[in-house]
């Protein structure tokens, strides 16, 4: 069984909903502790007047002298008037001595609470529903001529518990339009709040392949904005520089395989207008061979760049000795050295954490490299430094430099400083060294000055560096 994908929820659909509830929430509790207030004080003021009239009509007993003359309050409900306290009087034996008229109709006598003395504490009243009509209910003894009489006095409460229920209509009406106009007031907010980054997404839209120049000004936006506007700015001069060179890189591979392929089609349509010899035969072929190895290393190193530039590439670093490598790299070089009268002089000690075939590649096409613009009875030197988290590898020459406009680009692919110099590369090489000291996660940079050499410095971390980084 496959789960269903739901659609994350908007967020605007989340603060409405958020806002909502939390203003229910409140108004819930301010409504509730309000009707709890209210309805409290009016029961509360209920029963002290009840305890009141208790101690009035107790008072007006014993002022009377006992059952031979009843309370007033027995005698003051008019006829057809709906009495608001019923009073009656229950003498020891549970006879009915006196009560008001109509009394034992709706309040019997078993149903009033257990009779307590006044002069201890006030009875707590008891409630009492019959029909529509709420009562409160309270006995309490009286001693009056040597004997013992019960007072029942009930309150009859049907018009507070009628103001009750319409006042808690009231709250729940007030509730439920505080809860709507909450939703309201949060959908109103939301669509306001989020309207800059309404604004913010016509913005991106703008943005094509044509008009990668586009920017998002960060100060016009909200605070909790403006990091999106500087990343998304930034990712765009990443694409747009990214763009340009993947622009220039297409430009310059189609002339730098088209020159070779020219060459070969040109030479060979020539030879073919007439017969040759097999001399004239030769020297085609030997020349169209070398075009194909030229085209063969163009090809093979923008293989290895793509490779080197995968995500999933793997390297085999291992220990070496640098010393070793750089001298055996030296006497390869050294033949053609010595036809220039170039000496390469190689320096320092040192291990290297990197891999060795990449390594040295690297190192070789920086030789190859300073023994290309180094002027006869030049020096090229390798030196080595090895430090704690790192170790640097140099190759410097007395050549011609590099003019300081031009430092910035020289890792670039098929970039040369000087065009004149495009028959000894295909300026790859540097780029090269670019990749394989990226792949190591080290650096590579230059210094040159004009007349005065160049220096290549490659850095390569140490083991420990590496492992801390993964």
């Amino acid at each position: 069984m496959f789960s269903k994908r739901t659609e994350p929820r908007s967020i605007s659909s989340q603060l409405v909903l958020l806002f909502t509830l939390a203003s229910a929430l409140l108004l819930c509790c301010g409504l509730g502790v309000f009707y709890w207030i209210v309805v409290r004080h009016a029961f509360e003021e209920d029963n002290a007047v009840l305890a009141e009239k208790v101690f009035a009509v107790s008072a007006d007993f014993k002022k009377s002298g006992g059952p031979k003359a009843p309370p007033a309050e027995l005698n003051n409900q008019r006829a057809g008037e709906s009495a608001i306290y019923w009073v009656r009087i229950v003498d020891s034996g549970g006879g009915i001595l006196a009560e008001t008229r109509g009394m034992n109709l709706l309040l019997p006598v078993n149903i009033f609470p257990p009779a307590q003395r006044s002069t201890v504490s006030f009875p707590n009243p008891k409630d009492y529903q019959i029909g529509a009509k709420l009562f409160s209910l309270v006995a309490t003894i009286e001693d009056t001529g040597g004997q013992s009489y019960t007072i029942q006095v009930a309150q009859d409460r049907s018009s507070d518990e009628q103001f009750r229920k319409q006042f808690a209509e009231l709250v729940a009406v007030v509730l439920a339009l505080g809860v709507l106009a909450s939703a309201l007031i949060a959908l109103t907010v939301a669509k306001r709040g989020l309207q800059p980054l309404a604004e913010m997404t016509r913005s991106f839209e703008r943005v094509g392949p044509t008009h990668l120049n586009e920017r998002v000004p960060t100060a016009r936006w909200p605070r909790e904005l403006r990091p999106l506007a500087i990343a998304f700015d930034d990712m765009l001069d990443r694409l747009e520089d990214s763009f340009t060179r993947l622009s220039q890189f297409s430009a310059d591979l189609a002339h730098e395989l088209r020159t070779p392929i020219a060459n070969i089609l040109g030479e060979t349509q020539v030879t073919l207008t007439r017969a040759r010899t097999p001399d004239e035969y030769r020297e085609v072929i030997e020349s169209t061979a070398g075009e194909c190895e030229r085209l063969s290393g163009i090809v093979d190193n923008l293989l290895f760049l793509a490779r080197a530039e995968a995500a999933d590439q793997q390297i085999q670093r291992t220990f070496f000795d640098a010393r070793a490598a750089i001298e055996k790299i030296a006497d390869y070089y050294q033949a053609i050295a010595e036809e220039r009268h170039v000496a390469i002089i190689s320096e320092g000690e040192g291990e290297i954490y990197a891999d060795p075939m990449l390594f040295g590649r690297a190192v070789s096409n920086l030789v190859d490299n300073a023994l290309r613009f180094t002027s006869d009875s030049g020096m090229i030197r390798i030196s080595i430094a090895s430090r704690p988290a790192n170790s640097e590898i140099s190759v410097s020459d007395t050549g011609c430099g590099i003019i300081a406009e031009h430092l910035p680009r020289v890792f670039d692919r098929f970039y040369r400083a000087d065009s004149s110099r495009s028959s000894q590369g295909a300026g790859l090489g540097l780029a090269l060294v670019k990749s394989i000291v990226d792949l190591h996660g080290g650096s590579a940079t230059v210094k040159s000055e004009v007349d005065h050499g160049t220096c290549f410095i490659l850095t390569f971390p140490s083991k420990l560096s590496v492992e801390s980084k993964i």
